[in-house]
């Protein structure tokens, strides 16, 4: 099954489908909110990012919390901040640190 790399005002959305209106589906089912503006066949089978051009050095770790919040709050940052203090306790400033660094390893 073909990797489709979905563009949207906000976001990139990387899913498989059979086709482009196959990808379109999967964002308007996971994003409702979400318009595609590109949809592209990706030539391989995977997808790399390059660490260096995110401004990344070192290593990280991601948080399955952080990353479901990040999910419940269909990629809002600020809600997904509203949601981790909720469900952890969090102050204001760790929240934001943990989302804003687990939205760069992808949701």
């Amino acid at each position: 099954m073909p990797l489709f790399e979905i563009e949207t005002p906000a976001h990139i959305v990387i899913t498989w489908a059979d086709d482009a209106e196959g990808a379109k589906a999967v964002l308007q089912a996971n994003y409702p909110t979400e318009e595609p503006i590109r949809v592209t066949k990706r030539p391989r089978d995977a997808w790399v990012i390059s660490k260096a051009v995110l401004g990344i050095t070192g290593t990280a770790e991601t948080s399955e919390t952080a990353r479901e919040c990040l999910s419940k709050a269909s990629g809002d940052k600020l809600q997904a901040i509203r949601v981790y203090m909720n469900e952890t306790g969090a102050d204001l400033e760790k929240a934001r640190k943990v989302i804003e660094s687990n939205i760069v390893y992808g949701w």
